[in-house]
């Protein structure tokens, strides 16, 4: 017994250096930056921060931020290791287009794994004399945090689309706003973020809420705007006092990372996400569409090496980007 307890025990002694190896140049803890609380980024990297930390063992925390404009430049700069963007965003800082960093091409992000697809919603209260989007002019709008996949489109559309030049724009997070349009300081919350959206879920349960559908003119005025949106449609009842589906458009999410992340690091990473939808969903239900198939849909961001590696020996092809 003794001699066979000395043997398991140098075993075990022996393995640790190997296991040490393999995360050689590991961070001890990682930063997931997402968005706004009441937005789906925000809950879908709290718990996907909670797996990391679990089966990684590194310290992965969700930082709340104002979106995929300013991720994308965070990770960019190294001072957060893994965030979410949607592809539009992501797609103008790599080429330099960044409202935070304009002129400066954000060359170092790399992708790891799908996420979602953010389709834009709009709502207003039910007393509300709002029923379609030609109502919103002249009105005094909430569009989301600025810099934010949100703020970002909404603001263009309305600056872009005629018969908008005198609606009033307000910035804050996802609950807040809701809170604005609650209490009368706005008269409706447009937004971006993934199904279903807490704050609008919230809101409805708490008031009666209207969800606007986009017309056929509104929705080719935002895919001129946004080339990377396609359509979408939001499911009947996703929300309460939404019995019918909701046209709209839509951009994909991505998770990534800086270039210089280990490899071996970013493969883990990704597994763990592809591996384990089951465990994802409970993080938040937009992540049923966290699939690996859905790889093909960036087509802006080049991938990590590590991501890749684990895509192609899954049987998954990565697409290419320059």
């Amino acid at each position: 017994m003794k001699f066979t307890a000395f043997i398991a025990a140098a075993a075990c002694a022996l393995a640790v250096p190997a296991a040490a190896q393999d995360k050689e140049g590991w961070p001890s803890s990682i930063t997931i930056g997402t968005g706004s609380q009441g937005g789906t980024y925000f809950g879908y990297g709290s718990g996907f921060g909670a797996m990391i930390s679990q089966e990684l063992g590194i310290n992965a925390g969700a930082e709340i931020t104002g979106g995929p404009v300013q991720n994308v430049t965070l990770v960019e700069t190294g001072e957060h290791q893994l965030g979410f963007v949607t592809l539009g965003p992501a797609d103008e800082a790599r080429r330099g287009e960044s409202q935070l960093m304009p002129g400066v091409p954000h060359e170092n992000v790399r992708a790891l794994f799908p996420m979602y697809q953010t389709p834009l919603q709009a709502a207003v209260l039910a007393s509300s004399d709002i029923e379609s989007f030609q109502d919103l002019q002249g009105k005094r709008i909430g569009v989301g945090p600025a810099g934010g996949t949100s703020a970002t489109y909404w603001t263009r559309f309305f600056e872009n689309a005629d018969g908008y030049d005198d609606v009033t724009v307000s910035n804050a997070g996802g609950s807040d706003t809701a809170g604005q349009l609650k209490d009368g300081l706005i008269d409706a919350f447009v937004y971006a973020a993934g199904l279903p959206t807490g704050a609008y879920s919230q809101l409805a349960v708490e008031n009666d809420v209207r969800f606007l559908s986009m017309d056929e003119d509104t929705l080719s005025k935002m895919k001129e705007i946004v080339p990377a949106m396609s359509d979408f449609t939001i499911p009947a009842d996703t929300y309460e006092d939404q019995p019918e589906p909701l046209q709209t458009t839509s951009l994909w999410n991505f998770a990534i990372a800086h270039q210089d992340m280990p490899e071996d690091l970013a493969y883990e990473i990704t597994k763990l996400a592809m591996e384990n939808n089951d465990r994802m969903v409970t993080n938040h239900a937009a992540a049923k569409d966290t699939l690996p198939e859905n790889v093909q849909f960036n087509t802006v961001i080049p991938f990590h090496p590590g991501a890749a590696r684990w895509f192609e020996e899954n049987g998954y092809e990565v697409p290419k980007v320059e």
